[in-house]
Formats: structure tokens, C-alpha cells, sequence
């Protein structure tokens, strides 16, 4: 087990990239267009410092936080991503991994578990949604997730069409046919650790989406239901007070950008936000997160939680966010990499790197809480910040 550690998350995505084959490793990393804005999502981390404290400082701090009526042992939530392909064990890995270190999970509509399945394992589990398919559809998704014992629901809004990449797409089958299998058997052949494990689990990787299912209808492929999604005319701020309205309990709204669209989810009675712009996967040139979070903060963040995801990747980047107006930050990518290099100890790993680096940034700041952390702990570069809409 100690050669499986891995110290920090740059260390994870670099064994994540020797174990996964080239495809799987190329959805992962992502992005739109040229990366600009995937890029300024971690290198905006980098232009930010700390204003620490040398003497005084508190023998013990804590890191614990609520989100969304959650108790967190720490202000970090895993993000729901699509199809966790990287593992056999998928969702439900990241399900175990989030209950052992007590904090909550984000689980997609396009995930490749089910929600029975995630919800099962006992951690807090917020169901992601798309404006995807008529109402009655949304509805019975809804409706699912309620019964599954989801504690909230988090509704996707920030997920545009990506009109290709520079550095070239990742290939992707619909489904692992035949003749497919052939084609991708260099790139696996080639990762035989990867392989290995699923053969090992006795499947091969599922690319089917069972929360999109429909009652007795088989689960779509992961393209199938982009198909359905691409198909569903885009929401209008009333279709997300509709949404609303179904659900019965803590709502989420994550993709926003503006001022003017954080006042708008506010206004239809969200429990929270996530200052997002979909890890760089959206539209290419808008802002990293950590710029435009204060000017959100500070217009709606004393009405509903504020959450931000993009380029999260140490302990002090979260700090940094907390600091900047935060309640807590979500995660992708970086639990990925676990999730791929050691399965659910993988995730965990991430988080206790996340752990250490907040409570020792925590240390050196001067701040017993989490709740402690202004903006005087933070030193911003002139015109680093953004407002949009404002």
C-alpha cells in the first residue's frame, strides 16, 4: 500500500496518466477549444497568497462546515461526474470513500452506477441533474432520486457545446462492442494494470447511464443520452423555478457566472450555488472561478450558500476560496486521478492531501475555524478579480 500513496494530486494525475490508456486519460483532462479557460482555472490558484501569522496561532483547528443541511467533516464535496470509467467499482467507490471521510458526493445523471446502488452506501449524495428530456421525465428523476435517499439535488445549467479541441479529442465508443474492443485493444494492451482490474471484476467498462433510465426502459449509452440532452430545448429561468418547485429539499444550482444569474437563482429559492464553468469543458475564455467568486459572494452569499469548483488541487486552494467568499469547494478531476490510480483509498487519498493542506494553511494563517478566514488572509494581484453582470 505505501507505494500506492501518492503525496500530492499532481502526483495522482501523473500516475493516473502511466495507468489509463490514452483515451480514457484525454476525457479526463478535457477542456474546450484552445484551454484557456481550463488553464486559468488552476494558474489563477497560483497568483493568490497568504498574509500568515508567526506567533499566536492555535494548537487545533476546525475544518468542519454544513452544506446544504450536510454535516462535512470538511468544506469539500466530490462533483458528479459522467461515467467513471477509470474503475470498475466507478460511483460507488467514490460513494465509500466520501462516507470514510465524512463529506458528501454529487452524483450525475450520467454516472455509470445507479442511484439505489450510491445512495446504499450511506454518504451524502446530492443527484445531478440536467434539463434533459420533457418535464415528466425530469420528474420521475426526480422522483427516483428522492426514493433513493439522495439528500439534495444539484441542477446543471453551465454545460454548452464544445466545438472541438486543439490538442484533439479523446476517441469514446458509444458502446465496448466487438469491433470496437479491437480498436481500443492497442491503448489497453498497452496499460495492462488497468486491464487487469477489469478482468479481475469480471465486466468490462460499462458505458451506460442507469439514472437516465426510464421505468422499464434499458439504460442509454452515455451518448445516448447526450443525444436526448443536445435534443431538449434549453431551460428558461422559469423551467428552473419549475424544477424548483418538484423538489422538496436542498437545491443547487451550479454553472453560474454573473452577478445577474446568481441574483436570479436566489430569487427562485435555491438553498445554494456553485460558481462554476464546468471545469473548463463550456464555453472557452470565461473567467477561472476563483476571479469572479468574491462578486457573487458578495451579492447573494448572505442568502444562500455560495459554493465555487474549478482548478481546486491543494489545501490552500481552498483556503484561498473560503477566504474569498466560499462555503465550500467541489472537486473533479483531482478525485479522478485518485479514483483511477487506487480506486476508493485513491479518493480518499485526495482528500486526506486536501485535509492536510487546509488545516496546515489553517495553521499558518493564524485561524482556529474554518469559519475564521476573511479576505485579509488572502494577497490578490492588482485587476485580478472579474464581476460579471454586475
Amino acid at each position: 500500500m505505501a507505494t500506492k500513496w501518492f503525496e500530492t494530486v499532481a502526483v495522482a494525475q501523473r500516475r493516473a496518466k502511466r495507468r489509463l490508456p490514452s483515451s480514457v486519460y484525454g476525457a479526463l483532462v478535457a477542456g474546450s477549444e484552445k484551454g484557456l479557460t481550463s488553464a486559468d482555472n488552476t494558474a489563477s490558484f497560483d497568483e493568490l497568497g497568504f498574509a500568515p501569522h508567526v506567533a499566536g496561532n492555535h494548537a487545533t483547528r476546525e475544518l468542519a462546515t454544513s452544506v446544504m443541511g450536510s454535516s462535512l467533516s470538511m468544506p469539500v464535496l466530490l462533483s458528479p461526474t459522467g461515467v467513471q470509467a477509470v474503475h470498475p467499482e466507478g460511483e460507488v467507490a467514490v460513494a465509500r470513500a466520501a462516507a470514510s471521510r465524512g463529506v458528501a458526493m454529487g452524483l450525475s445523471s450520467f454516472a455509470s452506477k445507479s442511484l439505489e446502488e450510491v445512495c446504499a452506501v450511506g454518504a451524502p449524495v446530492f443527484f445531478q441533474l440536467y434539463w434533459s428530456g420533457d418535464r415528466d421525465a425530469m420528474l420521475q428523476r426526480m422522483e427516483r432520486a428522492a426514493t433513493a435517499g439522495a439528500s439534495g439535488l444539484i441542477v446543471t445549467l453551465d454545460w454548452s457545446f464544445s466545438h472541438g479541441r486543439d490538442w484533439g479529442s479523446p476517441w469514446i465508443p458509444d458502446a465496448v462492442t466487438l469491433k470496437n474492443a479491437l480498436k481500443l485493444a492497442p491503448q489497453a494492451l498497452s496499460r495492462p494494470a488497468w486491464l487487469w482490474r477489469f478482468v479481475r471484476s469480471g465486466h468490462l467498462p460499462d458505458l451506460t447511464t442507469p439514472n437516465m433510465a426510464l421505468p422499464g426502459q434499458s439504460p442509454p449509452t452515455f451518448f445516448g443520452a447526450y443525444y436526448e440532452w443536445m435534443q431538449t430545448p434549453p431551460p428558461s429561468w422559469s423551467d428552473v423555478a419549475w424544477l424548483r418547485e418538484q423538489w422538496d429539499g436542498p437545491f443547487m444550482v451550479k454553472g453560474v457566472s454573473r452577478v445577474d444569474d446568481a441574483r436570479r437563482v436566489r430569487d427562485l429559492g435555491a438553498s445554494a450555488l456553485s460558481v462554476s464553468n464546468h471545469g473548463g469543458n463550456n464555453l472557452d475564455g470565461t473567467p477561472a472561478t476563483i476571479r469572479i467568486l468574491p462578486a457573487i459572494a458578495d451579492a447573494v452569499g448572505s442568502e444562500l450558500e455560495v459554493l465555487l469548483d474549478g482548478g481546486v488541487r491543494r489545501g490552500s486552494d481552498v483556503v484561498k476560496a473560503l477566504a474569498l467568499g466560499a462555503r465550500a469547494v467541489m472537486i473533479g478531476r483531482a478525485y479522478l486521478w485518485g479514483l483511477s490510480v487506487n480506486g476508493q483509498g485513491g479518493v480518499e487519498n485526495v482528500l486526506d492531501v486536501l485535509r492536510g493542506g487546509l488545516d496546515s494553511t489553517l495553521f499558518a494563517l493564524g485561524r482556529s475555524s474554518v469559519s475564521e478566514l476573511t479576505r485579509e488572509d488572502v494577497v490578490a494581484p492588482r485587476d485580478f478579480f472579474r464581476a460579471l453582470g454586475a
